[in-house]
């Protein structure tokens, strides 16, 4: 949750620095770093599932999981 409040703050600061015409190449800089804020939130979110409920699953013998997991890592990858 900290990390999401962080990034939501980014996001803020991002609509802040439009409403007041910052210098675009500020404002690209400021949207990467939220972007690169997401993925690391995603790899995180991705590590915590893949220990604990796709592993869980797979000792549980649910074989949906790997095609759950497969499906959403093509997500991921667009």
């Amino acid at each position: 949750m900290n990390r999401l409040k962080r990034i939501e703050g980014q996001v803020r600061g991002l609509q802040r620095m439009l409403e007041e015409d910052a210098y675009c190449p500020d404002i690209l800089t400021q949207a990467s770093a939220v972007n690169s804020a997401l993925n690391s939130f995603c790899r995180v979110l991705l590590t915590g599932h893949l220990k604990h409920c796709v592993s869980e699953d797979i000792r549980a013998g649910r074989e949906d999981t790997m095609d759950e997991l497969m499906d959403t890592l093509q997500k991921l990858m667009k």
